[in-house]
């Protein structure tokens, strides 16, 4: 597969790897001319340059294999702006058999390290603990925190915010006896305020004007350390604060929510890390446990007969305090990327807890987040001790990036769907159409990890040429993405990709471009960009909009006679796409009637940051099925894969399902895999077991499993996911297989109907 080759060189996935050379093509073509790019995925075979790169003089892009270099003359040409470029003296000693390795056709992505960056500053986390969860529940966090803060590095610095109905900040510095700062929950505090109120200027005077950030401006050392500390110093304080910790004294009434105070809470560590430790990669990690009912950014009244907010109230627009608070929140994450801080989000309720409002905020910075029922839930705590194991699996998180863009000046970039925010920064670049974070051709990236993963939509901006005999110049288009980060040593580097895409157009094209179509990527970009399209455009059909994408596509690059529906084919590059768009329109991203607002929040903050084949899963999820006959092979998604004498394994990416047949299921229950002589049917049982463990291992949140049997009431799990080719009005029931109570459509009746309008 190609495609998985150049993604394992450039960490790059394109719809279409053929680029349409004109507008007009480009919008023929439905699927957005995008690129699906992981930033700073891990390569092992990269070089890390120990220099400054060389830039363009015009248009800052750096020096790259596509350059073309004339030896002689020590020059090189900008592919992007066609500036010619001198080489600096210390390049003098270049030639065609000594090349630098920037230049290398192999090391189109590459980094370079200037060692004169090292970023003195550790990292920084700052937990901020809901405390209105009842005993059991706060039992399991505490235990879960003291794990996490037994893995944090020692150099790090941490701090401690609890809240509940007041927000208290910990002065873990105070060594002696436990000393807290109180904030009221219901009202805003400035961080003037803060600063005062918290005893920061008793030592060293406020300086008369100028903005307070860190101890290099206004603030002394010893009063940032009173609240920051080192992991290795505090973690005995830390302990024996998280010990003594309380459920929320505040009597709460029967009929009453508790008040608890998220955003107050929340805005308060915000501040405090702004003035402390501004630029620095800091984390707030939010633990919460039910909905803000008090102060800023709450989500519902305290009042237990209104309910949570639902998707029927955010569309009839009944939800009174939703706008006010994704308002607030957006004013936090405006902050936050300011400051260069993160927002992690751990949510472990049975009810919603506001994720859906403070989604922006999370996405901004390019946040964590976990959605669990409990925080003694094993999604929960693996996916926190992740976030701190350092081995071969770990997240690699990283932090301060700026992502920037240079392309061929036919091209335009509408935007980035994916956790970054836009600098602002206009250009030539910047199309007049905005998708996602526009505007700009750099945007910030907080907080980044090997995984994330942003899908930017480009525009081709080429006007048909009214005179076809004149042969265009060169039939390339460059792009190169340029990524500023502090690595998780601490240390400064920038990550250079330079791709080059042939274009094509005019009469004969379509065959090129199937020839480059990436089906996978297609559906990965269509799925972010019918969830963003969902979230900000009122009266949004998706169901439609996908369909007349498909309906489109089918007939702009499908094989048919007109009207006529059985000589319809697809050429294999395209002949899985349908099936994608089947299982999308079927998918937790486009049916939000079983969802609530906080689960559709989290599945598309996840969908957002993912690369493609993760994404793949979550739309289409994959089967692999288990039995005496066969080792384990891929099954159809589809009712029919159910038998009685197999196990399957059905993984969704947010949930992991064990199936076992109703055989296999009485079988186990009757013990036999206990027995010595049936040791081929408890191998039978591990196998499926040994494949979740090698998934939940590598994945980000930690999936949920489910073990369930046939006819079982767990059996939804998978039941949901599979293509109801057999439902309860079909004529005849395939034997031994299962049958499913719905009246959607099976991929066959949704194939003949787009084959029917395909052909028209």
């Amino acid at each position: 597969m190609e495609f998985l080759d150049l993604e394992s060189q450039d960490g790059v996935r394109m719809p279409w790897n053929v680029l349409p050379g004109t507008k007009q093509e480009a919008s023929n073509c439905v699927v957005p001319v995008s690129a699906i790019y992981t930033p700073i995925k891990h390569f092992a075979n990269m070089p890390v340059l120990p220099y400054s790169p060389l830039r363009c003089r015009t248009c800052r892009s750096v020096l790259n294999p596509f350059s073309i270099v004339d030896f002689a003359a020590k020059i090189w040409i900008c592919p992007f702006c066609f500036q010619r470029n001198h080489f600096p003296p210390h390049y003098a000693s270049i030639s065609d058999d000594n090349l630098p390795a920037e230049l290398f056709p192999q090391y189109t992505t590459i980094e370079y390290e200037t060692p004169a960056e090292k970023c003195s500053s550790s990292s920084v986390f700052m937990f901020v603990v809901d405390t209105c969860i009842i005993e059991e529940e706060m039992a399991f966090l505490k235990s879960a925190l003291s794990q996490a803060i037994d893995l944090l590095p020692d150099n790090s610095l941490v701090g401690l915010i609890t809240f509940g109905t007041l927000v208290h900040v910990h002065e873990l510095g105070f060594g002696q006896i436990p000393k807290t700062y109180v904030f009221k929950g219901s009202k805003d505090v400035s961080k003037d305020q803060l600063l005062d109120q918290m005893g920061f200027f008793l030592k060293k005077p406020k300086p008369p004007t100028g903005v307070i950030a860190g101890a290099r401006d206004g603030l002394s050392s010893e009063s940032i350390s009173r609240f920051l500390l080192p992991a290795s110093e505090c973690e005995f304080t830390l302990n024996s604060v998280l010990e003594e910790l309380q459920k929320d004294p505040w009597p709460v009434p029967p009929d009453e929510r508790a008040a608890r105070c998220t955003g107050t809470a929340l805005c308060v560590a915000a501040s405090l890390l702004g003035a402390c430790v501004p630029g620095s990669g800091a984390r707030i990690m939010a633990f919460i446990g039910g909905p803000s009912t008090q102060g800023l950014g709450a989500i519902v009244s305290k009042n237990l007969s209104e309910p949570i907010r639902s998707h029927k109230d955010l569309d009839k627009d009944s939800a009174p305090l939703y706008h006010k608070a994704v308002k607030f929140y957006e004013g936090l994450a405006k902050q936050l990327v300011h400051q260069g801080h993160v927002l992690d989000l751990f949510a472990c309720a049975l009810d919603q807890v506001g994720v859906a409002e403070l989604k922006v905020a999370v996405e901004k910075t390019g946040g964590l987040v976990v959605l669990a029922e409990s925080f003694g839930h094993s999604v929960f705590k693996d996916s926190l001790r992740r976030i701190f194991q350092f081995d071969d699996y770990d997240l690699g998180l990283s932090s301060n990036g700026i992502f920037e863009i240079n392309s061929s000046k036919d091209i335009k970039v509408q935007g980035i769907i994916g956790p970054c925010a836009s600098l602002e920064k206009k250009g030539p670049l910047c199309s007049d159409t905005v998708i996602g974070q526009g505007n700009t051709s750099a945007w910030k990236m907080c907080g980044l990890d090997k995984a994330t993963t942003l899908c930017i939509i480009f525009e081709i901006v080429k006007k048909d040429s009214p005179d076809a005999s004149v042969q265009p110049s060169s039939n390339q288009f460059y792009f190169q993405f340029l990524t500023y980060y502090q690595h998780s040593s601490g240390q400064m580097r920038l990550r250079v990709t330079t791709l080059s895409r042939r274009w094509v157009a005019g009469p004969g094209s379509i065959q090129d471009l199937i020839a480059g179509f990436d089906q996978e990527a297609a559906a990965v970009a269509m799925a972010r960009l019918v969830s963003f399209k969902m979230e900000i455009e009122a009266e949004f059909d998706p169901i439609r909009w996908l369909d007349k994408a498909l309906i489109h596509i089918c007939s702009q690059f499908g094989d048919y006679q007109k009207d006529s529906p059985s000589s319809f084919s697809l050429s294999p590059r395209l002949s899985i796409f349908p099936q994608f768009m089947f299982h999308l329109r079927r998918s937790q991203f486009v049916q939000v009637f079983n969802n609530s607002p906080d689960e559709t929040a989290y599945f598309r903050i996840i969908l957002n940051r993912e690369n493609v084949a993760n994404s793949v899963v979550m739309i289409q999820p994959s089967l692999i099925s288990y039995s005496f006959h066969s080792g384990p092979e891929p099954a159809l998604l589809d009712v029919a894969a159910i038998a009685a004498d197999r196990i399957l394994l059905l993984d969704s990416y947010f949930t992991v399902v064990i199936f076992h047949g109703a055989t296999i299921a009485q079988w186990r229950k009757a013990g036999y895999h206990n027995q010595p002589e049936h040791q081929a049917f408890a191998q039978l049982l591990q196998a499926p077991r040994d494949d979740v463990d090698a998934i939940i291992k590598e994945r980000f949140p930690v999936p949920r499993l489910v073990i369930c049997d046939q006819h079982g009431s767990q059996a939804r799990f998978l039941l949901a996911k599979l293509n109801p080719s057999a439902t309860y009005n079909t004529d005849s029931p395939l034997p031994g297989g299962d049958i499913l109570f719905t009246d959607d459509v099976s991929f066959e009746v949704f194939l003949d109907h787009l084959q029917r309008l395909a052909v028209q």
